[in-house]
């Protein structure tokens, strides 16, 4: 394989068995250089054994793979300084400060990216001089994508970043993902939070039962769904106006939602219905499929 020089990443037929379970069954990829790229996909689908394989710890069985030029498989040092690798369990002497941390890290690369700037990036410069054992676990985090900057790496591999973060912490690591992406950095993202992939990924991939079902913008991923989604509020006393209308489910606080593909008729028949019974659908939007409605569909359609 002869990558071209705008990707970051590229394999082709990719495969890995563990025994008679083929938990990746040929997948293609291409990953442009600057790019936020989602992988996306339910717990054993073949994800993680993907990533492994890229960042070099899980050796392939067949096909070919090209990570910033080089075969992972190889372990070449002019490959692993060009790379950062955020796991979710890291571990860091808690007794240091967040700048001995990195400061730390830095020291195991030719040409790190500097302290200041690196602390910056990650949204750290208040807790610059904390203990890590003091940090809040969104704080934690944030070191973690520190010590993986260490480097200045091109490319970082993000798995699963905002996993137990309060909402407050995700929408900080979501500024931070942004401001990797403006320093030039490729990103290979898992996560399974369908707003964070839908906010932060240029490209998204979903990987099913071990090979690729769908892959493109977050965009024409939901363009390409004619699903929409009906929402309202009824009294309480008025739910059985919903009797008999499939996909009708309560949201919770008095709030329901119908997924449909046919809008129009549903808003005929739930009107109609309101009407006769002196009703009102308050609150009543109609809004495209999520990503995440996307998700399921291709999840669902792909392992039935």
């Amino acid at each position: 394989m002869s990558p071209g020089n705008d990707l970051a990443i590229q394999t082709q037929s990719l495969r890995k068995a563990y025994g008679a379970v083929e938990a990746v069954r040929g997948v293609d990829l291409a990953i442009g250089h600057g790019e936020v790229y989602a992988l996306l996909g339910p717990n054993g689908a073949g994800k993680t054994t993907t990533v492994e394989i890229l960042e070099g710890h899980r050796e392939r069985d067949g096909g070919e793979v090209s990570v910033l030029g080089h075969d992972p498989a190889r372990r070449e040092p002019a490959l692993l300084r060009r790379i950062g690798i955020v796991l979710q369990t890291p571990g860091v002497e808690p007794y240091l400060n967040v700048a001995e941390a990195i400061e730390q890290y830095r020291g195991f690369y030719p040409h790190p990216r500097p302290l200041d700037e690196i602390i910056e990036i990650v949204g750290l410069t208040e807790q610059r001089g904390q203990r890590i054992r003091k940090l809040s676990g969104g704080q934690q985090r944030r070191l973690d994508v520190a010590i993986a900057l260490a480097g200045d790496p091109e490319l970082l591999f993000l798995d699963e970043p905002t996993t137990g973060f309060d909402p407050a912490a995700r929408r900080q690591a979501w500024d931070m993902v942004r401001n990797l992406r403006s320093s030039g950095a490729t990103v290979l993202l898992t996560t399974h939070y369908m707003d964070e992939a839908e906010h932060l990924a240029d490209r998204v991939g979903v990987i099913v039962d071990g090979a690729m079902v769908a892959e493109g913008t977050p965009e024409d991923l939901m363009a390409s769904s004619p699903a929409a989604v009906v929402s309202f509020r009824l009294p309480p006393d008025h739910s059985h106006l919903l009797d008999g209308v499939e996909g009708a489910r309560a949201s919770g606080d008095g709030r329901y939602e119908v997924r449909t593909e046919s809008p129009t008729a549903l808003l005929h028949d739930l009107t109609g219905r309101a009407l006769e019974a002196g009703s009102e659908l308050a609150e009543l939007r109609v809004e495209r499929a999520t990503l995440e409605d996307v998700y399921l569909d291709l999840t669902s359609e792909a392992s039935s």
